[in-house]
Parts: C-alpha cells; sequence; structure tokens
C-alpha cells in the first residue's frame, strides 16, 4: 500500500477553503500582438480554489489533475487521471473523469468509465482469499481506492479504440479485512491492488466497455503477510499493481509496466487483441522471486535493488529513434516529488541514466532530472511535479511532458493549498548530454508551461544578452530550487548565477553555458503580469547531477 497516497489523498479531505524555424534574420519582438499571429495567452488562475466545486467543473480548464494520462482520438487529446480533486469535489460523480482539448493547451471536462466499484474486483479478491485460506471480505466493507490510469489509442481488428489500464487498490488488513487504521492494525500488510482494463469508441459520450481483472499485487512471500509494525516498510508484495504504463513495440508486441514503492517495476506482455497477460499468470504468490517473476514479469528497474520500499514509481515510457525511454517518479508526491529518465535499447532492458548508473539493478539514483520543485521569482512556484504522460503531438515529432503541479502550503493565506493540483503541459526538448556528444540527447522538460506560442522567426544571439532567472535543478529532497539572477553579456562572457563564458547556435537553439548544453525556445512567463512571451532554456550534463532551468527577463 503506498502510504504516501493515503496521506495525500487525506489533505484533499480537510474543507474546502475559499480564497480570494523560419529563416529570418530578424529577431521579432517576443510580444507580438495577438491582433497580427490569432495567438492568446491563457489567462485561468493557477490558484482555482474560487472555481474548484464540482458545479463549475466546466471552468475547470487544468484544474484538479492528478497523475493524467493523455491520448489522441478522433480529434482530440483526452486526458485521464487518479481521482483527486480539491476538497474531493468528484466523490459521487464517477471515477477517471476526464479532458479533453484539441490544442494541448485549453481543455474541457468529460465523464470517465464508471461510477461505482466494478463488481470483478470484489469478486477477484475474495477468490484469492479464499484459496489463501482467508475469510471474504463484504463488498460493503471494501475500501477501494481509485487510482492512476493509462489510456492509449490502439487498433484492434482494423478499428482504433481508447484502451485505459486503471489500478483499483483495497485499503483493508489481510488478516482480519478490516480497515486500513491504527486501531484496527493486526499484524499483517493491507490488501492488495488490481489493474484492470476498458475500451471505448466513444469517449466523448464516456461510454467505455470494461474488460475486467488483467493483474493484480503479487508476493514472492508465499502466504506469509505479517508485518510487525506499523513501522516495518519490508513489502509483503513484491509487485505492487498500480501506475500502469502501456507500450507497443516497432515489432507490434504489447506490454505493460506497472510498479510502485515496493521492489520495483515489472514487464507484463498482453496480448495485442485482447489486452490481457499472453500467459498465465497463477496464484498472486510464490515462495521465491525467480517463481513469482516467471508468471508477472521480469523487473527492469528498482531505485535501491536491496529496498522493498525504494522511493520510486509511476512508470511511463515511449519509443524513440532506437531507444526505449522510461520516466520514472521520486519520492513523496505532496512536495518532493521529481522526474527522473532511463533509456535502454531493449524493452527488457537494461535501462541506464545519463552517467551509465543501471537502474534495471538498482545503482543509485539516476539522473537527469526532468522536473523537480522550483520557484521563480515574483511566484509561489510549484512542488509535487511528477507522475507523468509523455505524448506526442499528432503529426509531429514535438514531445509534450504532462503531469500535475501543485502549489506549496500556505499559498494566499489558505493552510490546503497543496491539495490544488493543476495540470502542467510542458514541451520536451532533446539535449546532448555533453559538449563531446552532440547527438547522445536526453529528453528535459521546459521549465515553462506550454501556451502554443508562435513560431516568431530565428532566435538570434543578440537576442540572448540580457538578464535570465536562472534555476539550477539539484536534487534536495522536499526543497524547492530557487531562481537565481545570470546575466548574458554581448562579449560572450555572464555574471551572477553562473560564471565563465556562454555561446549560442542558432541552427540547433543550444546555448552553451560553460560546459552545460541548454536548448533555447519561446514560452510564455506565466509569472508576469500580465503573462507575456519569452525566452526559455532547459537542460543538463552528464556528470552534472542536475539540470538548468532559465527564463529571460524583459
Amino acid at each position: 500500500m503506498r502510504i504516501k497516497h493515503i496521506l495525500v489523498l487525506s489533505i484533499s479531505l480537510l474543507p474546502l477553503s475559499i480564497v480570494g524555424c523560419k529563416d529570418d534574420d530578424i529577431e521579432p519582438e517576443r510580444d507580438d500582438s495577438e491582433e497580427e499571429t490569432g495567438f492568446t495567452i491563457p489567462t485561468y488562475a493557477d490558484d482555482y480554489s474560487s472555481i474548484a466545486s464540482w458545479a463549475n467543473r466546466n471552468e475547470w480548464n487544468l484544474a484538479n489533475v492528478h497523475d493524467p494520462s493523455v491520448a489522441y482520438y478522433n480529434g482530440y487529446y483526452y486526458m485521464y487521471g487518479t481521482d483527486a480533486s480539491y476538497g474531493n469535489e468528484h466523490e459521487g460523480h464517477g471515477h477517471f473523469q476526464g479532458k479533453r482539448s484539441t490544442d494541448l493547451v485549453n481543455w474541457e471536462w468529460v465523464g470517465g468509465p464508471f461510477y461505482e466499484p466494478p463488481s470483478w474486483v470484489a469478486d477477484s479478491l475474495n477468490a484469492i482469499r479464499l484459496r489463501m485460506g482467508l475469510e471474504v471480505i463484504s463488498e460493503n466493507d471494501i475500501r477501494y481506492g481509485f487510482w492512476a490510469p493509462v489510456v492509449r489509442r490502439v487498433n484492434v481488428g482494423g478499428q482504433d479504440i481508447l484502451r485505459m489500464y486503471y489500478s483499483i487498490v483495497i485499503d483493508n488488513y489481510i488478516k482480519t479485512g478490516k480497515a486500513n487504521t491504527p486501531n484496527n492494525f493486526d499484524g499483517s500488510w493491507t490488501e492488495r491492488a488490481f489493474i484492470g482494463m476498458c475500451e471505448s469508441i466513444d469517449p466523448a459520450g464516456a461510454v467505455w466497455t470494461d474488460k475486467g481483472f488483467v493483474t493484480t499485487s503479487s508476493s514472492d512471500r508465499g502466504l506469509d503477510y505479517s508485518r510487525s509494525s506499523l513501522s516495518d516498510w519490508e513489502a509483503y508484495f513484491y509487485y505492487n499493481a498500480i501506475d500502469p504504463t502501456y507500450i507497443v513495440t516497432p515489432e507490434g508486441k504489447h506490454y505493460l509496466i506497472h510498479g510502485s514503492w515496493h521492489s520495483g517495476f515489472a514487464l507484463l506482455q498482453v496480448d495485442p487483441e485482447s489486452g490481457k497477460p499472453l500467459n498465465t499468470l497463477g496464484e498472486p504468490y510464490a515462495n521465491s522471486v525467480s517463481e513469482l517473476t516467471a508468471r508477472y514479469g521480469v523487473r527492469i528497474g528498482t531505485r535501491t535493488s536491496s529496498s522493498r520500499w525504494q522511493g520510486s514509481e509511476a512508470p511511463e515510457i515511449i519509443y524513440k529513434d532506437g531507444y526505449y525511454y522510461l520516466f520514472l517518479a521520486y519520492d513523496g508526491l505532496d512536495i518532493p516529488y521529481n522526474t527522473r529518465v532511463v533509456r535502454s535499447t531493449n524493452i527488457e532492458g537494461p535501462y541506464y541514466d545519463i552517467s551509465g548508473r543501471n537502474f534495471t539493478n538498482g545503482r543509485g539514483d539516476c539522473y537527469p532530472i526532468v522536473t523537480h520543485p522550483y520557484k521563480f521569482n515574483l511566484s509561489y512556484g510549484w512542488v509535487g511535479i511528477s507522475h507523468c504522460s509523455i505524448s506526442q503531438k499528432e503529426d509531429t515529432d514535438e514531445w509534450f511532458y504532462i503531469s500535475q503541479g501543485r502549489l506549496p502550503p500556505n499559498v494566499n493565506g489558505n493552510p490546503y493549498s497543496n491539495a490544488i493540483m493543476m495540470g502542467h503541459v510542458r514541451r520536451i526538448v532533446w539535449c546532448p548530454a555533453s559538449q563531446d556528444e552532440p547527438d547522445n540527447l536526453w529528453p528535459i522538460a521546459l521549465p515553462e508551461r506550454y501556451a502554443a506560442v508562435p513560431d516568431y522567426g530565428t532566435i538570434t544571439k543578440d537576442s540572448l544578452v540580457g538578464t535570465w532567472e536562472h534555476i539550477t535543478l539539484r536534487y534536495t529532497y522536499g526543497v524547492q530550487n530557487q531562481a537565481s539572477s545570470l546575466t548574458l553579456k554581448a562579449n560572450g562572457t555572464m555574471s551572477g548565477a553562473l560564471s565563465g563564458n556562454w555561446s549560442y547556435d542558432a541552427t540547433k537553439k543550444q546555448l552553451t553555458l560553460g560546459n552545460v548544453v541548454v536548448c533555447v525556445e519561446r514560452e510564455v512567463d506565466w509569472e508576469a503580469n500580465p503573462r507575456r512571451v519569452t525566452f526559455v532554456y532547459a537542460g543538463t550534463e552528464k556528470n552534472l547531477n542536475a539540470t538548468y532551468w532559465g527564463k529571460m527577463k524583459k
């Protein structure tokens, strides 16, 4: 059981508190008029508490987003995520509610796949319990949690459909079946999670067909589900059946990857047509790791090989230019949540980070940092930025990082502001691992959110001269990395947050700061009042163990 998720959801249970490249040689102005371009900068507030009620859901846009997954279908990008909202406004209104957009900027609310827990969950749970010699748990006593779906467009029998894998967690103790509360602790671990699957050809109408059981949490400890105390974190389950991601390989094979916080991530092959496991799973418990993984999937990654509580979760996988890129979330999700990425030429691994650390074997923290809690000047900044969807814009080679961002605690005097979860869509830039490896490209999210800024022409070296807000995203648990001033001088030197020399390749849009190459783009300065277009950069270096983010001050 992911204790950190229970803690976060308890925050949202608190009472709702209302608080008020062209070839042009000339660099155009960065505040081109909307009349000339048809471009409009989003004006919605990041603190959406005043419109958080269910009655205002059509005004939410990207408000109330948690653990999103995005897929393109019939002209729209559809987004679905974990059941969570500020003040629990979602309760009683169905599960995995969605949003849709034509441009990845403006989103409208759409319904989710179901209102009640699917009946197969209780049936599957109690069938397993009976085979384990345990009493069944009455359906009325089962505590459900609805988490982290993944949605993909797939072609089945010549028809495009949306296929969703979703997680349902059972929050009852194994031994007695009682609800997971400290007073009910019975010396056992909490029950398992399930991954189910549903499909739709009419997501706009919220019409989904549930396909039922796919997999469940599985253990290498047989029937020994005992737990010595509430401070014992050596989990009973080897694989935790939550946080699925899904990929179709270039060879046409279909895989589900899932797992969280326990022993790592499982790779499970599924049948392309049915979406169900290709091989028979058998009992979700075994007496050894090898016996278990032979049926429930090979382990392709873990943050720490020796720990069953290793602080990584939410795998997301894409394939690009010969590599499988596996994105993963680190740490607790209220504030410290941050994103890393590793890659492999083989779907089964091994997966390595930018410096060669082996994530499949759990050889230490991985880099680069894709996102991390941060704060630009004149803003409260964002925390809890992870559990991402990586999506490709239809018919382009543009990639996007999509996640929630949480406001820090006590924003605008609101003690519950950390439960405000705004959806963040960021472009991904592919940056060199070092100056000597110009073609060894790694994905980093841009620091400012996507607003579909038009192409105003070539970004020239002269246009980058001036003052910037620079952030070194360096891993510090639960700390927002803050901006400091950086000046790029016309003579090619820099001062402030960084010193030394800088240079710029306008063809590649790559800015070199000392020995770190960053990628430059235009985005909206969301912290400015009013918001405006500016330059931003993101990049890393393979031995830096950090990421550079920056935006230009006007």
